[in-house]
């Protein structure tokens, strides 16, 4: 029988990105399939998307298992019917200068950053393929444009997943129903840093002028009807020009402003976050770091209608290269604080 209801995968659902997605598609009637390792997060994001207006199922999963994650796969699809969107998100990081976190944690980082998306891509390309139509969102970040001074083996996990969806969206191309969508934000205000390994000696905090994970959730949700292959939040404008014009311009100022942050923050002490174990609890969505006014937007109403077999389109190529947004914020305040 026809459905007219979205179906969604969503991995790293239980707090952040993922779980400002899966309410935002909770509000188009959804039904959601959120995965993760905490339970007790997941179980809070799927009340959130009940009470939005959507279904939700929780399945715990540690996405760097390939096996668990191609069962993951089937059990979410006996459960949904069909995939109609799959959006890899898990992802973690270590703060610190690279000779100074322990080799362990960078592979550790690379595992949970790039290989689960390649798990998850594994998992479902053949789900896809199986209905001759899907969507693959892959949340990157603008970190796969520019290297990342005090986080390299992050930097390196996304450089590497931005030449797997090239190469996954070049192996697909002539599946015009099958898409492989790339989001790179700048900085976003979630749980992350909480979560993070440091080894900085510092107390993290977020920048000026973070965005909102529910502005990254709704680009996200606006695929379902015009797939992208590149979706730029922040200011890939700006970040394009000054990568053309100095390539290594904005990284050194990221390292400035590290240099000099790193001495001045409120000291702590090392740790290794939830690298390798969740966290304890729900998350949400928000750092709870970051001042920001409430949203104003009125609640959006569930739409039904909302086909989800994607049309035909060609995905369009973004051209040239992008820096994170937010460190263009970094390199004024390094320059700022030595004044």
């Amino acid at each position: 029988m026809h459905q007219s209801y979205l179906r969604v995968v969503i991995m790293g659902g239980s707090s952040g990105i993922g779980a400002a997605t899966a309410i935002a598609f909770a509000r188009q009637g959804a039904h959601l399939v959120l995965g993760a390792r905490g339970k007790e997060g997941l179980d809070d994001v799927a009340r959130r998307c009940r009470q939005a207006g959507g279904h939700a199922d929780v399945l715990v999963v540690d996405a760097t298992d390939a096996d668990a994650v191609a069962a993951f796969a089937q059990d979410a699809r006996e459960l949904l019917g069909q995939i109609d969107l799959w959006f890899s998100n898990v992802g973690s990081g270590v703060v610190g200068k690279f000779a100074d976190v322990p080799i362990a944690h960078h592979r550790q980082v690379i595992e949970t950053n790039l290989i689960t998306h390649m798990n998850d891509a594994h998992a479902v390309i053949p789900i896809f393929l199986e209905q001759d139509y899907g969507i693959w969102v892959n949340m990157i970040s603008s970190g796969g444009f520019v290297a990342t001074p005090y986080a390299a083996a992050y930097g390196a996990s996304k450089f590497g997943l931005r030449g797997f969806s090239e190469a996954l969206r070049a192996e697909l191309g002539k599946k015009r129903d099958i898409h492989v969508c790339d989001i790179y934000p700048s900085f976003v205000d979630t749980p992350g840093f909480k979560h993070a390994a440091n080894y900085t000696g510092a107390k993290l905090s977020y920048p000026p002028g973070v965005l909102a994970p529910e502005k990254v959730a709704d680009a996200v949700v606006a695929l379902v009807r015009k797939p992208r292959s590149v979706t730029l939040l922040g200011a890939p404008d700006v970040t394009k020009k000054l990568t053309q014009l100095a390539p290594d311009l904005l990284a050194s100022g990221m390292n400035r402003f590290m240099e000099t942050w790193a001495k001045r923050a409120d000291p702590t002490e090392d740790t290794v976050g939830a690298l390798y174990e969740p966290q304890q609890g729900a998350s949400g969505v928000h750092s709870g770091m970051v001042k920001r006014p409430a949203p104003s937007r009125a609640p959006a109403r569930a739409r039904r209608d909302v086909q989800p077999r994607v049309p035909s389109n060609d995905n369009t190529l973004a051209v040239g290269a992008v820096l994170i947004a937010a460190a263009v914020g970094l390199s004024l305040l390094g320059k700022r604080s030595d004044n």
